[in-house]
């Protein structure tokens, strides 16, 4: 008797630069979907907290790749789409967003030795079951056989605007102009680095989200999963 035919799994890849809403976007397909949802920022931003925690150098790279390959990050979905992080067994899912990670999140995440190890915990992740993921290099790098990879993008005012929002949304006192100067630091780093710099895959489907509404995003990328 043969064996049953198991289902395929999918992978979908959303990369884009930040304040685009590729996480929300890719939370809310993965919940439309019942697909796991893998935020691999949160991973570099786990590892950033635990890097400022014990004082590491944030420019020294083999200090920051020694503490990649001791350090355990888990991602678990939570009910509601969202999920919980957590670094080394602890629930650090809200400490990961507060504005000092964020302010070095890019300078961690460009080092080659962390990406490295975050590439095979990504790709572990990744074989679990359907995933969709969002980040910088899924398309590129991470997953370059997706089954559907998008690339997420909007006009630089924006971006401003929608993270300024987030942060105030999260009681973090941020001005406008504090924004514009993190999201300019972080795509001259993101889009520059050597190791895995943010671009759009050839095979990538470009969405600019700028006049579109988080439905309107979400419908249209379903669309063409399911296309």
């Amino acid at each position: 008797m043969s064996s049953p035919i198991r289902p395929k799994k999918l992978i979908i890849a959303v990369d884009g630069p930040a304040g685009a809403g590729k996480s929300t976007i890719a939370r809310l397909v993965a919940k439309r979907m019942n697909f796991l949802y893998i935020d691999t920022g949160a991973m570099y931003r786990a590892l950033t907290l635990k890097a400022l925690r014990k004082a590491v150098d944030i420019s020294n790279a083999a200090q920051l790749t020694r503490l990649a390959k001791n350090t355990r990050i888990d991602l678990e979905n939570n009910p509601d789409g969202s999920i919980k992080v957590l670094l080394d067994n602890e629930d650090v899912s809200l400490d990961i967003r507060k504005p000092e990670i964020t302010k070095f999140v890019s300078d961690v995440a460009k080092v080659r030795g962390v990406r490295k190890e975050m590439l095979h915990l990504q790709r572990r992740f990744g074989g679990r079951a359907s995933c969709v993921l969002d980040g910088r290099d899924i398309g590129t790098v991470v997953f370059p056989n997706a089954d559907r990879k998008f690339f997420l993008d909007a006009e630089f005012k924006a971006r401003v605007s929608r993270r300024h929002k987030e942060l105030k949304e999260n009681r973090e006192a941020v001005t406008v102009e504090d924004v514009k100067k993190d999201l300019k630091n972080r795509d001259t780093i993101d889009s520059s680095r050597k190791c895995a710099p943010l671009k759009k895959a050839d095979d990538a489907i470009y969405v600019d989200t700028t006049r579109m509404t988080i439905r309107e995003v979400v419908d249209t990328v379903l669309g063409w999963v399911n296309h």
